[in-house]
């Protein structure tokens, strides 16, 4: 008899018992961003702000605006890093804003890719951040 279902039962609830609960690491990054807010598939309205945190099931921005919970997003990041130690990249993130706190924004991401900044539609795809 294996006791693999055992050892997974009690990885899974020592999992649980973590003090942070989220199913995303995130990061501690300031990044510039745009946004697009979408309603019935059109631009509702669009904006800019800072990333807090990000992780590749969300990110946390800060924006004067107030977005309404519930609404779709896409946030395009301005990323920090070349490809190829030449071209530069945007990583897209296109999903539902989960919570607003003050300025601060969260979105769950519903889909992440990387961008190169130059090409529209040209695309790197990752497997997470």
């Amino acid at each position: 008899m294996s006791t693999a279902p055992a050892a997974a039962r009690i990885a899974r609830l020592l999992e649980s018992r973590r003090s942070d609960q989220r199913a995303h690491r995130r990061y501690p990054i300031v990044l510039d961003i745009e946004y697009k807010l979408f309603n019935k598939g059109r631009v509702e309205r669009s904006g800019s702000g800072r990333t807090v945190d990000i992780s590749s099931g969300g990110t946390c921005f800060s924006t004067d605006d107030v977005l309404p919970v519930d609404g779709l997003i896409e946030v395009v990041v301005k990323w920090p890093f070349l490809l190829e130690g030449v071209c530069p990249l945007t990583l897209v993130m296109r999903g539902r804003i989960v919570r607003r706190d003050g300025q601060r924004t969260a979105i769950q991401a519903k889909q992440h890719e990387f961008r190169t900044a130059g090409g529209r539609g040209a695309r790197v795809v990752t497997a997470g951040i």
